[in-house]
């Protein structure tokens, strides 16, 4: 039969459809991929068979009949009597019973019938299948058989040796293949970028909706379904459901997925945790028989502590595995995505950190935070301080506090002081004043309403009024009670605190003076200097001296450890007989260090040093140091930012104010003997009552306008009253205050300067008169449009020149 069917045209393939074209692709495919199935089942099939064959070990006939044989003549020897005893009779019977026997001569492994003839079609291959076999005799090694020689003298059995692998490694062998071979068929299917991106957005959307299903089922007013037993079991069953997707394996959209539940589980603890810290039951409080609402709700804080642990031990994991430079085996995620989680991870911690210090594993969460505050990773570290920053100023009572500041302490002894300076610089921000504790007592105080007298006399009775007032004293002396063991709670822990803090202080001063802690500690004892006891004065007092004497500090430290010995003389050390002469004569040695350049934000420092040494302690200051410091800061002033010189002369004005007769510097007339010395550095021997304040006339010209009022207000004696006073939000701030708002770090202007409107430029309405006649007569003739053009005759003005 002659095949008519023709291959289609170049036209009509046009015609046929794209589906149809893709339905033919799939088809091929489809039996592509069926023929490689098929083709892996036998080969499977086979390596079956021939692991089956290698446990038995065949051996040819002739030796299984000759063991046969022997093993035989073995039994029957000792029964059987030798042919030279019998008789002839008896031998040639038994010679012709051999010879018609039909048992005797059989094969024996044959399990045809007895007298059955040779069959035509018995080849020599199936004689050969059917030679016995027995199991393996060595261990070791195995034989592979394999396929037989046929030649004229039979068949010969070809065999090779084999080292023998388990049956474990066989098994692992096979499920390798098979995975392999799954994996290679999901792989066939090709995609474009277009559509792997298409299915990973879709991926993506799915997993979202299915977190903020999860998420709303959870939020949905817990409080009340904690009493529903069902409910109760529905939310820790989702949250424990939403959990699981932390092991996002798909790797398309594993890292946000991740992302997305750590931050969402965050949002959802914070929400559904409760105020208190939930704490394990008892044996006997197992044993005992509850209400079932009870019961419930000790269910649903079980579930959500254990839930909460589970959370915050993935998030443990994820950042050790980055800082361990490890990856999970299934490789899901890179080393470089992984970067990633753990900041979201260290985010989370972070926020757990700050949103609930009540709830259980928060000392936890303090040690993983703690020492990544002194991470590599900048913004890790910054993440850490921050989060603890807030930590020390929303914790009221302390409990927190303390933990942290323990786990800091062992982290700087355990590092060996070998830490990151910003470490200690949180100790900055600890709630430790006493004004604080009365305000927090206060706070924590219930604000009890009590009823007047008009309204217990229009709603109650005369007994019920005697009542009343029997139970508002009883509640009176409550509240008194609470609040007062609130604020010993609360002065305990305070000192608990600040006692590792000095320890971790004093460890730095006394083994590590080189270290770069060292102007953090010197901060930190200027802060909280006039909380130390007064045992450590004098050895506090003889470290910060000998650290200016040495020389080896900054400007900045040299002003901190200044800052820290007046704070200490200041407070507790007024009973304390010292003479701090040798801290005024540095400060004012080193006055002219500060300038208008790098050491300008110094001055902050300075006008803490000055308000501590005279305002704090005007009675021990002599009037000639107040003289030789006012004549000194203003001619500082001259050679330093605006806001600094705003900041130097309110210090002047309160100097003015404080101490009598201050205002000889405004007179040119000398005051006893002596010339003024401005290069000597001891205060008390320069002279400064025979000189002048001649800088305020330069500072009265000041670009800044706050730097001229003030300037004028110091040549008027500084006055409180009158037309030379300055203005009551001039006055009334403190010298830091004026630094900080006037300070240009912003690239402002305070006060900011009035725009100017331009100036229109002056016309001049004869123009012509600046032209010359012939350039004139010339224009002229252009805009009229009668334009001759004539040579010029460059001669004559060759010859009128020389003339």
């Amino acid at each position: 039969r002659k095949n008519t069917k023709r291959v289609p045209s170049f036209r009509k393939l046009l015609r046929t459809s794209k589906i149809k074209l893709d339905n033919k692709l799939k088809n091929k495919q489809y039996k592509q991929q069926s023929a490689a199935k098929k083709y892996r089942k036998e080969q499977k099939k086979l390596r079956e068979a021939v692991r089956d064959a290698l446990s038995k070990k065949p051996f040819p006939l002739e030796e299984c009949q000759k063991k046969q044989a022997e093993k035989y003549e073995e039994e029957e020897e000792e029964d059987a009597l030798p042919l030279d005893m019998m008789d002839e009779d008896d031998l040639k019977l038994m010679e012709d019973l051999a010879l018609k026997a039909s048992f005797l001569t059989r094969d024996l492994s044959s399990n045809e019938p007895v007298h059955i003839k040779k069959r035509k079609h018995e080849s020599v291959i199936e004689k050969y299948e059917k030679v016995p076999r027995r199991m393996q005799t060595e261990p070791e090694k195995e034989l592979i058989h394999l396929l037989p020689i046929k030649d004229k003298g039979g068949i010969i059995p070809q065999t090779m040796e084999k080292p023998v692998l388990s049956g474990a490694q066989d098994e692992e062998e096979d499920t390798e293949m098979e995975d392999a071979e799954d994996f290679n068929e999901e792989s066939l299917p090709v995609l474009t970028p277009e559509e792997m991106a298409a299915q990973r957005r879709q991926k993506l959307q799915e997993r979202k909706m299915h977190i903020a299903a999860l998420a709303s089922a959870i939020l949905s007013d817990p409080d009340n379904n904690v009493a529903d037993f069902a409910s109760c079991v529905n939310q820790i069953k989702k949250l424990k459901e939403l959990r699981a997707m932390l092991m996002e394996q798909d790797p398309n959209v594993a890292v946000i997925v991740r992302k997305l539940v750590m931050v969402s589980l965050m949002e959802i603890f914070k929400d559904i945790a409760p105020s208190y810290k939930i704490r394990p039951l008892t044996e006997a409080e197992k044993a005992t028989k509850v209400k079932k609402e009870t019961q419930k709700l000790r269910e649903f804080e079980e579930g959500l502590v254990s839930q909460y642990k589970f959370y915050l031990e993935n998030l443990e994991q994820t950042i050790k595995d980055w800082k361990q430079r490890k990856l999970k085996k299934s490789n899901v995620i890179s080393l470089k995505a992984y970067k990633g989680l753990a900041e979201i991870a260290v985010k989370c911690l972070c926020e757990l950190l700050v949103a609930l210090p009540h709830f259980n594993f928060h000392n936890n969460i303090i040690v993983l935070i703690v020492p990544l505050m002194n991470d590599a990773s900048k913004m890790i570290s910054e993440l850490c301080c921050e989060a603890v920053k807030k930590l020390f100023k929303q914790d009221k009572l302390g409990y927190a506090s303390l933990g942290v500041v323990k786990v800091i302490s062992g982290l700087v002894k355990g590092r060996n002081y070998d830490v990151r300076p910003e470490v200690l610089k949180v100790f900055l921000h600890l709630r430790i004043k006493e004004v604080e504790l009365q305000k927090d007592s206060e706070d924590i105080a219930p604000n009890k309403k009590f009823m007047t007298y008009k309204e217990k006399r229009k709603n109650l009775s005369r007994m019920q009024r005697k009542w009343k007032k029997a139970e508002e004293k009883l509640e009176r002396e409550l509240l008194e009670a609470e609040a007062s063991e609130s604020k010993e709670k609360k002065l305990k822990l305070h000192t608990e605190t600040l006692n590792v803090v000095f320890v971790t202080y004093f460890r730095i001063l006394k083994k590590a003076q080189k270290s770069p802690l060292l102007p953090a500690v010197l901060e930190g004892l200027a802060k909280f200097a006039h909380l130390i006891n007064v045992e450590f004065f004098d050895d506090l007092l003889i470290v910060l001296h000998s650290l200016i004497a040495s020389g080896g500090l900054s400007y900045r430290e040299s002003l901190h450890c200044i800052l820290s010995a007046f704070h200490i003389l200041s407070g507790q050390g007024d009973v304390l007989n010292i003479d701090p002469m040798k801290f005024y004569t540095h400060l004012y040695k080193t006055l002219f260090s500060l300038h208008a350049g790098g050491t300008n934000d110094d001055v902050g420092i300075v006008l803490q040093c000055l308000d501590v040494m005279f305002a704090k302690r005007r009675k021990q200051v002599s009037q000639q140091r107040a003289l030789a410091f006012l004549k000194r800061l203003s001619t500082l002033a001259l050679h330093v930012l605006p806001n600094s010189s705003v900041g130097i002369l309110a210090t002047n004005r309160i100097l003015m104010q404080m101490f009598p007769r201050m205002d000889l510097l405004l007179d040119n007339e000398s005051q006893g003997s002596g010339v003024y010395l401005p290069e000597l550095d001891e205060p008390e021997h320069c002279n400064a009552q025979n000189t002048a304040l001649w800088e305020l006339h330069l500072l009265q010209r000041h670009y800044h306008p706050t730097v001229q009022k003030f300037a004028a207000h110091l040549i008027a004696g500084a006055p409180t009253e009158g037309s030379a006073a300055l203005s009551l939000d001039l006055s009334q701030r403190h010298a830091t205050e004026h630094f900080e708002a006037y300070s240009m770090r912003g690239m402002t202007f305070n006060p900011p300067v009035a725009s100017v409107t331009p100036r229109r430029k002056d016309t001049f309405s004869q123009m012509d008169s600046f032209i010359d006649e012939e350039l004139n007569n010339q224009l002229q003739q252009h805009l009229s449009g009668t334009v001759v053009h004539k040579l010029l005759d460059s001669a004559k003005h060759l010859k009128e020149s020389s003339l």
